[in-house]
């Protein structure tokens, strides 16, 4: 039933950890997921940076952003300026090329407290990587929910289970966040086939699964087979990302940059190097310059995608 196990790889980035997931150099994407991050858990001190993500670029993809502690300010040179908070969905298309930055509103960096949250983005399919950037924000009404005997399951993008999320997802795929009681029992959309997918995968936030006969631990991926219809038992309270999709091909990710041409990367490099993509209005002053990295097709051997600060 499992096609294999990918170990989150904890990477702190200055008082602030994340668990990089996707992609890994055996596994590049699951349907169209290309990259995945668990940030945190962490707790921050009153008056501590916290989340401090200067404007950087994108391309060719969809950032999809979601708490389940904390709060995160976002500001994109579309004029969108919006805080994200838990439950709630920040959609982001990148497309031709968007600007943005994250980071802890002030206020809230004086009181401190908790970040947690996962960090994904989504290749657009070929026929839509140059569409016009845009953001959408969603609150907790966007993304059908069920809760009862144990077993909370929300919606977080794309359909499942007979229902739909709000987030305009540009290509087949699901998002979906299980809260699962000790003992309870649930099952991830279906395989290949009719209302199927066929590439899934399961990410524990936290506490333990069981898959089959094989236990599972928070910060474990586990890509499942294409035709493998499991059951999933949470051996104690856990919290589980379920994901999937269609593929959309090859591509290639270089920093923040995702597309189907190498071409089309080198362009973005060279526009951003020279200024030639605004910064958000309300956030203007300081950016994330180009990185010193060889331009390659693939991500580093450990699988780890070279950044100057921040993985988003």
């Amino acid at each position: 039933m499992i096609e294999m196990v990918i170990d989150a790889r904890r990477k702190d980035l200055g008082g602030f950890e994340v668990g990089r997931v996707l992609p890994f150099h055996t596994r590049r994407m699951v349907g169209p997921f290309i990259f995945l991050d668990q940030m945190g858990p962490a707790a921050f001190a009153p008056g501590s940076e916290a989340v401090n993500v200067r404007p950087h670029p994108h391309i060719g993809l969809s950032t999809l952003t979601y708490l389940f502690e904390g709060e995160i300010m976002h500001r994109d040179n579309t004029g969108a300026t919006q805080a994200i908070r838990p439950g709630e969905v920040n959609w982001m298309t990148a497309g031709k090329g968007i600007v943005h930055s994250e980071r802890t509103d002030p206020l809230k960096q004086s009181q401190g407290g908790p970040m947690h949250g996962m960090q994904a983005w989504i290749a657009l399919p070929t026929g839509s990587e140059e569409v016009d950037p845009s953001f959408h924000h969603h609150g907790e009404d966007g993304q059908p929910a069920y809760d009862n005997q144990g077993l909370f399951a929300r919606l977080v993008a794309g359909e499942a289970y007979g229902a739909r999320a709000a987030a305009p997802a540009s290509s087949p795929l699901f998002y979906v966040h299980w809260e699962l009681d000790e003992g309870v029992r649930t099952t991830p959309p279906p395989g290949r086939g009719p209302g199927g997918y066929s590439e899934r995968a399961l990410y524990v936030v936290r506490g333990e699964i069981q898959v089959g006969d094989r236990t599972f631990h928070e910060g474990q991926m586990i890509v499942l087979e294409t035709t493998a219809e499991p059951t999933v038992k949470a051996l104690r309270p856990s919290t589980v990302m379920v994901m999937g999709g269609e593929p959309v091909g090859p591509r290639v990710i270089w920093w923040n940059f995702v597309h189907s041409s190498q071409e089309r990367i080198d362009q973005a490099k060279a526009d951003w190097k020279a200024g030639r993509m605004a910064l958000p209005v309300e956030d203007d002053i300081e950016f994330i310059p180009l990185p010193d990295m060889p331009s390659t097709p693939e991500p580093a051997p450990s699988g780890v995608k070279p950044e100057p600060t921040h993985p988003v």
